[in-house]
Parts: structure tokens; sequence; C-alpha cells
């Protein structure tokens, strides 16, 4: 009985390791680039140039922990640059530039992205259709429907002032837009790893049937996924249009496929389930810090292309499901001695027939 505690506490920990393993490459690429930025380019963290990274590192890594969690349900969300686009233009379309109506702006924004989150968990998670294709389909929609709605606005139309100034005032050296992106982040991680829903919802996408069985309202949790990331979404495309002021028809172009690339390097598992909140900011601000450091080389847009794609494709490479997949073999290695000593002595005692005594 010992040995099979000690075997069990054993398996744990080599769990846990494994688990956490996926996590670390992202982080280790962090420090390497700022390694590296410190030789090649050490203007890059200047304040100046530094400033421009963490705002930016904000809106990435919002829209990214929306797409983490409609990857943790197994799917995939391509209304991303639609719905952002659509939340900036509602927020100007409906605030008139005026201060007094920025409150019901912002929340006929976050309305309007909920909205297409739930259209999409609906037809997912509800009639199961494939979330590729569904979320493709409805982005089209979505875009169509900002065209339409930003006609109506005028050229000259921008976010309200105090908004504005919101967006740039500066508390402990960064912007109000990067704190914004911290709290978030905070608050799923905590919604994730300490409460009861957060935890369900994890199940649900590692196992979607033992889930089911178990009692937990599968299609619940899938929907709210996409609700939630929709909100976020929202919530992304509104600070950005705070930051530029005049939102344009393009805001959210840039972030149809960076979200994705930063929630897989961040270590998240495309089959769903594991994914990681801080892991997934630091992925966005590896992607953000990159650029800037190419911007500050002064490599032309083509090579600025070729090379943050390269970093994604190796970024890619190194972690996740890769890295798990070798360190479970070193830790299957290492166990196995242990593992084949216990089963020798219970079989042993189990042939000489000597039993424990029930005193």
């Amino acid at each position: 009985m010992v040995q099979s505690a000690a075997f069990g506490k054993q398996t744990s920990i080599f769990t846990s390791i494994i688990i956490a393993s996926r996590y670390i490459p992202v982080w280790i690429a962090n420090l390497l680039l700022l390694l590296t930025i410190l030789v090649i380019a050490p203007s890059t963290l200047s304040p100046t140039s530094f400033s421009t990274v963490l705002p930016l590192t904000s809106f990435l890594a919002i829209a990214a922990l929306g797409q983490m969690l409609v990857i943790m349900t197994g799917g995939i969300d391509l209304t991303v640059p639609g719905v952002m686009t659509l939340a900036a233009m509602v927020t100007v379309g409906v605030a008139g530039g005026s201060d007094d109506r920025l409150a019901l702006a912002i929340l006929a924004a976050l309305a309007v992205s909920g909205l297409v989150g739930l259209a999409n968990g609906l037809i997912i998670g509800v009639l199961k259709l494939n979330a590729l294709i569904v979320t493709l389909a409805v982005g089209q929609v979505v875009r169509g429907i900002g065209l339409e709605y930003a006609a109506g606005i005028a050229n000259e139309s921008a976010v309200p002032q105090s908004l504005s100034t919101w967006a740039t005032t500066q508390v402990q050296g960064a912007s109000w837009i990067f704190w914004v992106g911290i709290i978030v982040t905070l608050l799923l991680t905590l919604l994730l790893r300490y409460t009861e829903p957060g935890r369900r919802f994890q199940s649900v996408g590692a196992n979607p049937l033992a889930a089911w069985i178990s009692g937990i309202s599968v299609n619940r949790y899938i929907v709210l996924a996409y609700v939630t990331a929709g909100l976020l979404y929202g919530l992304a495309g509104i600070l950005l249009a705070a930051l530029i002021r005049s939102p344009s028809l393009n805001l959210g172009d840039p972030y149809l496929l960076s979200p994705i690339a930063a929630v897989v390097i961040g270590g998240a598992s495309l089959t769903g389930g594991l994914a990681n909140a801080p892991s997934t900011w630091a992925a966005a601000f590896f992607l953000m810090l990159l650029n800037q450091m190419l911007r500050v080389l002064g490599l032309s847009s083509a090579l600025q292309f070729v090379a943050f794609g390269a970093a994604i494709v190796g970024g890619m490479i190194i972690s996740g499901d890769r890295i798990i997949t070798v360190v479970e073999s070193l830790l299957q290695g290492l166990s196995k001695p242990m593992r084949t000593s216990i089963p020798a002595s219970t079989i042993l005692e189990t042939k000489e027939g000597d039993a424990p005594s029930p005193d």
C-alpha cells in the first residue's frame, strides 16, 4: 500500500510536470528575444519604442484569450476581424462623438459582439456544424453588416474625447489599455483554475463525452465559450478604436490569424482542454516585441513578413503538443525502473500467498 501510494504520488508529479512543460517554451522564447534585442537592437527597449509594444500586446492578447476559450473546446473562430471592426464602428456610431453617450456606445458594441458569439455557439454547439466553416461564414456576414453600418457614419467621426484621453493616460509607465489586458488575463486565470465552472469548462474541452456522462451540460459550455470570446473580441476592438480615435474598415484585418498563432505558441492543445491564459499573454507579447524589433532594425516590409512568419512557425514547432510528447517520453523512461519494481514485489507476495492479516 505504501509502495502504491508512493507510485501514485510520483505519477501525479510526472503529470504536473508534463502539463506545465507545454507552457514553458514561450517564456524561454521571450527571454531569448530580450537577450537578442539587447545585442542587435537595444533601441527597441527605449521608453518611446517599448511604450508602443504594450498596448499592441493588449489588443492581441485580449483577442487571443477569446480565441483560447474557443480552442479549448476543440473549435476555432475566424470572426475575430469582423467582430473587432464592427465593435469599433458601433462605438463610434452610437456615441456620435459625445461623452454623454460613451457608456451606451460601449454597451451596444459589447452586446453586438456577444450576439455574434451567441450565433457561433448555437450553430456549432447545438447544431454540431464545423467550427471552421461556420465562423468563416459568420465572419463574412459580420463584415457585410459592418460595411453597411459604417456607410451611415461620417468619415470624420471619431470616438468621444474622454475615451481617447483615457486610452493614452499613463499609469505606472504604461497606458490603461495595457492594464486592461493584464486584468483580463488575471481574471481568466482565476476563473479557469479556481472556480468550479472553470474546471468544468476545461473538462468539456478535454473530453466532451466523459463530461456529458458526468452530468455536465456540454453544449452550454461551448455556447458560453463563443459568447465570451465574442465579448473579448469586441473589447479589443473598442480599445483599438480608443487608441487610433478614428477606426477604419480594415481595423481588425491583422487579427485573423495572429490570435490563433498566439494561442498555439502559448502552449494550448488544438484538440481542446489544455490552455493557459498567462502563457497566451506571453505569446502575444513575444509576437509584438518581435515585430517592433524588426521595425527598429529597418527591415523592409517584405522581410518583416518573412521573419515574422518564420518565428511563428518556429514557435509552433517547439511548443505545445510537440514539447509535451518529448517530455512525456523522457519521464516515462525515467519512471520505468520504479514502475517495474512495484509490480514485481506485488506479484511475489501473491505467489507466496502472504496476504495481510485482518489485524
